[in-house]
C-alpha cells in the first residue's frame, strides 16, 4: 500500500532572499481579482433570475445539477444550502442516528464531526497522515465496531484521502463511505475524481472554495439512485409530493441566484484550479531551503490547491504568522485546536495526546495566499516575508 511520497519538486534555486522592505500585500484570499474576470458574465445571469423572481430552487439549479453530475463523472447532483447540509443530510439518507457510529479524521473544519453529532451519533476519530493530512487508513479498522455505520474521510486542502484503501475497508467491512470533498471539487486520487469513490460525496460553495458561490452553497453527488431520490425528498421536508411529508426532512433547498453565479464559475473551475498548481510550483521554488515544510502531494494524486499549507517547527508558527502578518502577508491557521479536544466534545472523553499527528499539525500548519490571481512579485513578497520572519 502506497503510504509515504516524494515532494514533487526540483531543486534550482536557493532560498527567496529578504528585501529590505516589502511593500506589496498579498490577501490570503482576493475574491474581487476573480470577480473582476467574470463580472460581465455574472451581472446578466442575476439580472436574469432577479426578473424571474424564481428565488428558490428552479430552473438554473437543475441546470446547475446536470452540470455538475457531468463534471464529476457521476448519475445524480443534488443541490443543497451548504456543504454542512450536505454532511447532515448524506447521513440522514443513511439513517444513521443514535446508538451508531461514525469514523472520521479530527484534523478537519467542525461541519464532519459535528454533523454527526447533529443526527445523535457518535463520532470516532482516526488520526491523520503526518504529510498530506488526510486520514489514516492504516487506523481505521482497529476503530471500527458493529455500531460503525460510517466512515466520513476529508479530502483537506484540495487533495483527496487515500479512496482505493478506504474504499476497500469499506466493502470488506459492508459501511458505508460518506466523502467530504468540500475542498477537493475537482482534485483526483488514481485518475478518478472526488465523486467517483464513495456512496455520497459532498462539496461546499461557500466563497473561499475553488468554487464558490455569492453565499452559502453545497452539492451531493451520488451513483446510487435510491440514495438521491431519498436526498431529495429529504432537501425539502420530506415532502412527496408537496405538503405530503415520506419522512422528516429539512431545508436545505439552493437559492436561485446562487446557482446561477456556479454555472457561471463551474467554466473557469479547471483553469482557476490549473493556476492554483502552477502558483503551488513557483512556491514550492521560491521557498526551497527555508526552514519549512512545503505540502506533499502523492505521486497518484491531483490536487486543487485550495490551500497552501506549509509547516513550520520548533514551535514558532505563531511568531512567523504574527510577523509575515505585520509585513502585509495574510494567512491562517486551518486547523488550530483538533476536533477531539474541542469543547463541544469533551463528552467523548479525549485528551491531549489521543491524536499525536493531528495535535502537532495544529501546532505548526499555516496556509499562505494561493488564489490562481496571485501575481509573480505577489509570490515573490510572500516568500520574501516568511524569509525575513524565519531568520
Amino acid at each position: 500500500m502506497e503510504r509515504h511520497c516524494v515532494q514533487t519538486m526540483t531543486k534550482t534555486e536557493g532560498p527567496a532572499r529578504p528585501a529590505a522592505g516589502v511593500s506589496v500585500k498579498v490577501p490570503l484570499l482576493d475574491l474581487k481579482a476573480q470577480y473582476a474576470q467574470i463580472r460581465d458574465e455574472v451581472r446578466p445571469i442575476i439580472d436574469e433570475v432577479c426578473e424571474s423572481q424564481m428565488c428558490v430552487m428552479g430552473p438554473h439549479v437543475k441546470a446547475l445539477e446536470e452540470e455538475i453530475a457531468r463534471y464529476c463523472g457521476v448519475k445524480h447532483a443534488i443541490g443543497l444550502s451548504s456543504g454542512t447540509d450536505a454532511i447532515l443530510l448524506a447521513l440522514m439518507a443513511l439513517e444513521i442516528g443514535p446508538g451508531d457510529e461514525v469514523i472520521t479524521t479530527p484534523f478537519t473544519f467542525f461541519a464532519t464531526a459535528g454533523c454527526v453529532a447533529r443526527v445523535g451519533a457518535k463520532p470516532v476519530f482516526v488520526d491523520i497522515l503526518p504529510d498530506c493530512y488526510n486520514i489514516d487508513p492504516s487506523r481505521i479498522e482497529a476503530a471500527i465496531t458493529p455500531r460503525t455505520k460510517a466512515i466520513i474521510p476529508v479530502d483537506l486542502f484540495g487533495q483527496l484521502a487515500d479512496m482505493t484503501t478506504i474504499m476497500e475497508i469499506a466493502r470488506r467491512r459492508k459501511i458505508a463511505v460518506i466523502e467530504d470533498s468540500a475542498q477537493s471539487i475537482g482534485a483526483k486520487h488514481r485518475g478518478k475524481a472526488a465523486g467517483q469513490h464513495a456512496c455520497m460525496t459532498t462539496f461546499s460553495f461557500y466563497p473561499s472554495k475553488n468554487l464558490g458561490c455569492f453565499g452559502d452553497g453545497g452539492m451531493l453527488v451520488t451513483d446510487i439512485d435510491a440514495l438521491a431520490e431519498r436526498c431529495r425528498i429529504l432537501r425539502v421536508h420530506g415532502s412527496e409530493p408537496k405538503y405530503y411529508h415520506k419522512y422528516i426532512g429539512g431545508n436545505f433547498r439552493l437559492d436561485a441566484i446562487q446557482a446561477a453565479v456556479l454555472r457561471v464559475k463551474l467554466k473557469h473551475l479547471d483553469s482557476w484550479s490549473e493556476g492554483r498548481r502552477k502558483n503551488a510550483a513557483n512556491y514550492d521554488r521560491l521557498l526551497d531551503g527555508l526552514n519549512l515544510t512545503r505540502p506533499v502531494i502523492y505521486p497518484h494524486n491531483e490536487s486543487i490547491y485550495n490551500q497552501y499549507t506549509i509547516r513550520i517547527p520548533n514551535g514558532r508558527r505563531d511568531a512567523v504568522q504574527k510577523r509575515i502578518g505585520e509585513l502585509g502577508v495574510g494567512s491562517e491557521i486551518y486547523y488550530p485546536l483538533p476536533l477531539h479536544l474541542q469543547e463541544c466534545f469533551a463528552y467523548l472523553g479525549h485528551k491531549p495526546g489521543d491524536f499525536p499527528v493531528s495535535e502537532q499539525a495544529a501546532r505548526e500548519v499555516l496556509s499562505i495566499p494561493i488564489y490562481p490571481e496571485l501575481t509573480g512579485e505577489q509570490m515573490q513578497a510572500v516568500a520574501n516575508t516568511l524569509s525575513q520572519a524565519l531568520t
